[in-house]
């Protein structure tokens, strides 16, 4: 599928069904694009898709279906704006929080592989079963660890405001979960102690995966 080079063809293009309750064009939505006017359109729409199911199939389902409700956030950045955020960010400008284009390469932007040439693929997200809990006290390593225990995950990092998190899909995992909510940093990747077993205590009274 070739980038899409009307009006009419970007229509089809968000018209594509990642899987039962997501859609591509719910993803494609990026603030900096449209202040800047910028397209944030995938150069290689095939691969794009192709992460994006990954992502949604294996990762927002299960969650859509114990969870409810899931608020996509930020999710595909093109390569032009990926790369036009990151400038304005390391120029320290606020409300562009995009790492670089090499970083971001099967994270946020979908339709470029890793270095390894692995694809993958990022969506930022909010669960409002849970931002509710959340802002009533309850700890985010709770949502992080059921995730671990449950899912198939690449990478999740976590942020203050609503308990948003980067959730990754990726064809080689890190399973790596890191946070800007204290106990900020690393939580958890592979070779600490606490990355093998089961952490049910954390996640008490929370549903069973559906």
């Amino acid at each position: 599928m070739r980038r899409p080079a009307s009006v009419q063809a970007l229509t089809e293009l968000g018209r594509v069904r990642l899987s039962q309750n997501f859609f591509l064009r719910e993803f494609l939505h990026s603030e900096i694009a449209d202040f800047h006017g910028l397209a944030n359109i995938p150069d290689d729409p095939d691969l794009a898709i192709a992460a994006g199911q990954r992502l949604c199939e294996e990762l927002l389902e299960p969650l859509h279906r114990t969870f409810g409700k899931i608020w996509v956030r930020s999710a595909y950045r093109s390569a032009e704006v990926n790369g036009f955020g990151n400038a304005l960010q390391r120029q320290g400008k606020a409300g562009y929080p995009c790492g670089s284009n090499e970083m971001n390469r099967a994270r946020h932007i979908w339709d470029r592989r890793d270095a390894a040439g692995q694809m993958g693929a990022t969506a930022c997200i909010v669960i409002p079963w849970f931002a509710d809990r959340s802002a009533a006290g309850t700890d985010w390593r709770a949502l992080a660890w059921w995730i671990h225990d449950h899912l198939p995950y690449a990478e999740q990092q976590y942020f203050p405001r609503y308990a948003a998190f980067n959730l990754t899909w990726s064809e080689a995992p890190l399973r790596r979960i890191d946070s800007y909510i204290a106990p900020k940093g690393c939580l958890t990747r592979p070779g600490m102690a606490n990355w093998d077993g089961s952490h049910a205590e954390w996640y008490e009274g929370f549903p069973a995966l559906a």
